[in-house]
């Protein structure tokens, strides 16, 4: 089921940081990537967030922003059984290119690690979550001067 007030596809392609729960429960910030209608995750063994996903799979996941200044206020929140997949690298270059800029040179050495290590080696997965539920809110506002 989804329901949306706004583009949510132009909504999540901004670098926002989500807030995934899993059970426990434990909530956690994320960063994300919003492709084939699915949050993208990139995790591993070194993780907690990726043996409480082994043990349960049920998620839950938010994305929101409240700008006092400009008045814009959303929410989009998901639920669904996430999934532990093959990480690709193509794939990681586009949600770390998000946060971090296109010129990988300027990036720290923690994150190009991820695209130039060997995933299976180091154990890097996608935690991919398709929404079973998704439902975005505008609750944005006029400002007042």
């Amino acid at each position: 089921m989804t329901t949306a007030a706004f583009d949510l596809d132009t909504f999540l392609a901004r670098p926002l940081t989500a807030r995934l729960a899993t059970a426990g429960p434990t909530v956690r910030p994320v960063w994300f990537l919003w492709e084939e209608a699915a949050f993208w995750v990139l995790t591993g063994p070194w993780t907690r967030l990726f043996h409480r996903v082994r043990a349960d799979p049920a998620v839950a996941l938010t994305v929101d922003i409240c700008d006092l200044v400009t008045g814009e206020v959303r929410q989009v929140i998901a639920r669904g059984d996430a999934e532990l997949l093959p990480f690709d690298i193509p794939r990681g270059r586009r949600k770390l290119s998000r946060y971090l800029g296109p010129d990988e040179s300027r990036w720290d050495p923690r994150f190009t690690g991820y695209l130039y290590d060997d995933p299976v080696e180091r154990g890097t997965v996608w935690l991919r979550l398709r929404p079973a539920l998704l439902a975005a809110k505008d609750l944005s506002y006029a400002v007042v001067p």
